[in-house]
């Protein structure tokens, strides 16, 4: 990529090795290079409001004054909209796990360098490089009352849109994740980040999977319909799985649209499926005697009970993308992505790789022997209605 329009600063408290990061940036196609000694300094710039803005940071874990560690910390209250690259003589595990605390502090990590730096080293992660918005540019999610988010979902305001899931040795398209969306008349499309923490608060989440599953099985039927027939998977909260009547209404529900429950996967996350409530297992067993789908959601991010999970009766394991993206160039993210494939192919379940970004991690996961992939590589979430059109372009491109 041209990187001549980006501002980079390098953070180094060794002169000689800070003036050849420089040289070696330059090389590089770089035009504009700030370098400071020590993580004070580098803080300060970031404060400053510098003109023009620092675009890319390289960081030094051993600054002194104010360590890389510390300088993260601070850069993360800043909402600086600064892109990172850490450097240091620690070992691989360690930088992974630096990487580790700057995603959890929310900035956006480029990846980890282990000295001595060459430009082989750095090019892959300066290519990484994706401009964000402009700090303080992006427009903040609205938010709304429980009773407004009750009054959508009577109004039939809130719709399902659906992100197909590939198979990777084939390329056949083999199902649809519900995302939920609220057409609001004011606000336009607004994404969960609306409408999900106000429901939660309220103990009501079931408003919402209720809405999602009746809409869910119904566009289910309209594409079998239109000679599609594609198998629905919608996110279920352990709290609407858990009411008296779930069972019969869900039967009711597929009654009414003429829906085989093979059609049908209910998504769990981790955190909540892996408990022993034996009320609670019991309907998860019963819902796979029904012949519905089951799947461990957002995989990786619990703290898993391995013989539990082998002994509750889902179909597929869903790795959470913070284990996907980017693993095909970072290794210590790579060993991660493979223990959880290994792990759902001893148990005998399909492994479903989310976040799917780029080609190279769709390559990474088909060496990998893992069965399905869904992520914005392949499509965006799209209403029922546009998947048709969407199914024939993708089958052209297969």
């Amino acid at each position: 990529m041209d990187i001549a329009h980006l501002h980079f600063l390098v953070a180094e408290a060794d002169s000689a090795q800070r003036a050849a990061l420089v040289e070696m940036l330059g090389r590089l196609g770089a035009s504009r290079v700030t370098e400071v000694p020590d993580g004070h300094m580098a803080l300060r710039t970031f404060q400053a409001g510098f003109t023009p803005r620092v675009h890319v940071a390289v960081i030094d874990l051993a600054l002194p004054g104010m360590d890389g560690l510390e300088l993260i910390r601070n850069l993360a209250g800043l909402d600086a909209g600064i892109s990172l690259i850490v450097t240091g003589a620690q070992p691989a595990n360690l930088l992974f796990s630096v990487e580790t605390l700057a995603q959890v502090y929310g900035i956006d990590l480029l990846g980890s360098v282990s000295k001595p730096v060459t430009a082989a080293k750095l090019k892959p992660l300066i290519d990484n490089y994706a401009p964000g918005p402009a700090p303080g540019a992006a427009e903040p999610t609205p938010r709304f009352s429980f009773a407004e988010i009750g009054s959508g979902l009577q109004k039939r305001q809130f719709e399902p849109f659906f992100q197909p899931k590939i198979e990777l040795a084939t390329g056949q398209v083999k199902g649809l994740e519900t995302f939920a969306r609220w057409r609001h008349p004011e606000h336009g499309l607004l994404g969960p980040s609306a409408f999900i923490d106000a429901l939660v608060q309220n103990n009501r989440i079931d408003f919402l999977d209720w809405s999602m599953i009746e809409l869910s099985v119904e566009r289910c039927r309209w594409l079998h319909d239109q000679g599609t027939p594609m198998s629905i998977s919608i996110n279920l909260a352990p709290e609407t799985l858990a009411h008296p009547a779930f069972l019969r209404q869900i039967t009711a529900c597929l009654g009414r649209h003429a829906v085989l429950p093979d059609y049908i996967t209910f998504e769990m996350p981790e955190s909540s499926v892996l408990n022993t409530d034996p009320n609670f297992i019991e309907r998860l067993v019963r819902l796979r005697m029904m012949g519905f789908g089951l799947a461990i959601d957002d995989y990786g991010t619990g703290r898993s009970n391995l013989q539990l999970l082998a002994r509750i009766p889902f179909t597929e394991l869903k790795i959470d993308r913070s284990f996907v993206d980017g693993a095909s160039k970072r290794r210590p993210l790579g060993t991660v992505l493979r223990s959880c494939l290994s792990l759902a192919h001893s148990l005998d379940r399909m492994s479903v790789a989310v976040g799917v970004e780029t080609r190279q991690d769709w390559d990474f996961l088909q060496g990998l022997g893992c069965t399905y992939a869904q992520g914005y590589h392949i499509a965006n979430p799209m209403e029922a209605s546009a998947f048709p059109g969407w199914l024939e372009d993708w089958r052209h491109f297969f």
